[in-house]
């Protein structure tokens, strides 16, 4: 029970312990997301060669074909006639290029495999097709 000579303390929220809070989350997000990277094999001591070459990544090119049918390549949009010319001033010398095919499900079949035609005229480029699990 409160006298009436005592004055009424205002009513504070203490935001300090809410701060000490969101840090230690803030924390605990980036040291997990430090753990995520994906790893393709066990870590291992590599031995050291003098010979070594890094190793060329393939170059990728992506051709889309969407649901009404438009063909894109590389975002770019693309008749499907000028598709083999274009690839083969994109793949020139290198020997090793990926071609990867996006096409929608609700595309005519015989529109994707024109595509794939044109790819494989292509000499050097290596045909894939996405698809999801």
């Amino acid at each position: 029970m409160r006298l009436p000579d005592e004055p009424e303390l205002p009513l504070q929220i203490n935001i300090v312990p809410m701060i000490d809070v969101i840090f230690a989350i803030l924390t605990f997000f980036i040291m997990s997301t430090l753990f995520l990277t994906r790893s393709e094999g066990l870590p291992v001591n590599l031995p050291k060669a003098t010979t070594a070459k890094q190793q060329q990544v393939p170059t990728k090119v992506t051709i889309t074909v969407d649901e009404k049918e438009q063909v894109s390549m590389n975002r770019e949009p693309i008749a499907i006639d000028d598709l083999t010319a274009k690839l083969r001033t994109l793949v020139g010398s290198n020997p090793e290029v990926l071609v990867i095919i996006n096409a929608d499900e609700k595309v005519d079949y015989g529109r994707v495999v024109s595509v794939m035609d044109r790819v494989r005229q292509v000499k050097g480029a290596k045909l894939a097709i996405a698809t999801q699990r």
